[in-house]
């Protein structure tokens, strides 16, 4: 048995490192020969996986992964002013961003469509991008170019105790990645009760659902989905209530039962075939 939770080493190898790439792609390859399951968090990874190496989709069982709603959660009055103290927000809205600062992540265009949707402002928000910092050399251009006026926040890594107040705090999460073998972040935002704004690549209509916005993955596409939902209160409230319910239909606890009835499964198949 073995999980494996991205295809995009084959379908889009230059958002990773070309060592990386290579390994995993060889390992991958590897995995999918010897297991007798192998277990994919979406239905876009299996489809990608049997377009890529050929991989066997009776053989690729899809788990979704769950949120853990004692860390992600609406957030109390007092996790979100944490999080607005920690960053020296004071009263200022912003937008979120949770994530690796990588090459998949779009951070680059995230910034220069902040940038396009702040044009013409009097009360721009903040920008707020937390996350580990990755090897995409293009965010520190991109930053390089936000003019002085518009605020872009570098939070590095925020205790887990203050994520849902930063996510559920944010007057909405973007996550325009270019492709997710799930997309765990998203569905966090969800259960913090963000309204969420991402892509429909891969994976990410499997998580957001109906629940959050969508655009592409341009600067342009995504400053008119950003400016789309600052203007708009009643539809960010909207996204907020739908994201919570459907954030619900994923479970650790289901994603585990999952699991033991694959694992008693390949047992089977193991001792059937010996």
């Amino acid at each position: 048995m073995v999980t494996l939770h991205d295809a995009t080493f084959f379908t889009n190898p230059a958002v990773h490192s070309p060592v990386k790439a290579r390994f995993f792609r060889a390992w991958t390859r590897a995995a999918l020969r010897r297991a007798t399951l192998c277990i994919v968090p979406s239905k876009a990874t299996a489809a990608e996986l049997s377009r890529a190496v050929g991989a066997d989709r009776a053989r690729m069982p899809v788990m979704y992964h769950g949120v853990d709603p004692d860390r992600f959660h609406p957030p109390t009055p007092e996790e979100i002013r944490g999080v607005r103290e920690r960053l020296s927000l004071h009263d200022q809205p912003y937008v979120a961003f949770l994530g690796a600062l990588e090459p998949r992540k779009n951070v680059p265009a995230l910034i220069r469509g902040f940038m396009l949707a702040c044009q013409g402002r009097t009360d721009s928000p903040a920008l707020v991008l937390a996350g580990q910092p990755g090897w995409d050399t293009r965010v520190e251009r991109a930053l390089e170019a936000v003019p002085h006026r518009i605020r872009v926040i570098r939070a590095g890594y925020l205790p887990f105790k203050q994520l849902a107040g930063l996510l559920g705090g944010a007057h909405l999460v973007a996550y325009p990645s270019i492709g997710e073998g799930f997309g765990l972040p998203v569905l966090e935002a969800m259960a913090c009760g963000a309204a969420v704004l991402t892509t429909r690549r891969l994976s990410l209509p499997e998580v957001g659902g109906d629940a959050v916005a969508y655009c592409g993955v341009g600067a342009g596409d995504i400053a008119a989905g950003l400016t789309e939902l600052l203007d708009d209160p009643a539809r960010r409230a909207a996204l907020s209530t739908a994201a919570q319910l459907r954030a619900k239909e994923f479970t650790w606890a289901a994603c585990a039962t999952q699991h033991r009835a694959a694992f008693a499964r390949a047992h089977h198949i193991h001792t059937r075939t010996r």
